[in-house]
């Protein structure tokens, strides 16, 4: 006899999740395009903070390779793009249960015209990758001294 742990809302978080994937990966901005999005397997969740001085994105990609993630500035939209790659020496047959995805990312983030594109980093620690997005510095009203 086998222990089946029982979850009573198991099927309706199963619908919630899969409703929410799909508004995640499916509902963009007219112009994208939806060949990218639909080739996502997963969608790394994000933490976007807004600073006096710049903007911080944080996003966990635990298990991928930053030299398999690529972070692009194009028109005014930040693309974040990568792939956890399943190992080699795993073998189906043993395991139990398999909830860990494998496979490409995509993420896309409109930006304002605010943002100093030429001076974006990012890096990977801990599995979380930070993107920092400098704001331009402002620029300061000059008087215009009137002759008359």
């Amino acid at each position: 006899m086998s222990l089946v742990r029982y979850e009573p809302w198991g099927l309706m978080n199963q619908l919630h999740h899969e409703i929410d994937r799909l508004f995640d990966t499916r509902v963009g901005r007219p112009g994208e395009s939806d060949g990218q999005l639909a080739t996502s397997d997963w969608v790394p969740a994000v933490d976007i903070r807004e600073e006096s001085d710049r903007y911080v994105i944080h996003a966990d990609v635990p298990g991928v390779n930053p030299a398999d993630i690529e972070v692009n500035m194009v028109d005014g939209v930040l693309s974040i793009k990568g792939e956890r790659k399943s190992e080699s020496r795993e073998e189906r047959g043993g395991y139990k249960r398999m909830e860990r995805v494998r496979g490409s990312f995509f993420r896309r983030f409109s930006l304002p015209d605010t943002v100093n594109a030429d001076a974006i980093s990012a890096k990977v620690a801990d599995g979380v990758l930070e993107i920092v997005i400098p704001k331009q510095e402002k620029v300061q009203p000059r008087r215009i001294q009137v002759q008359g």
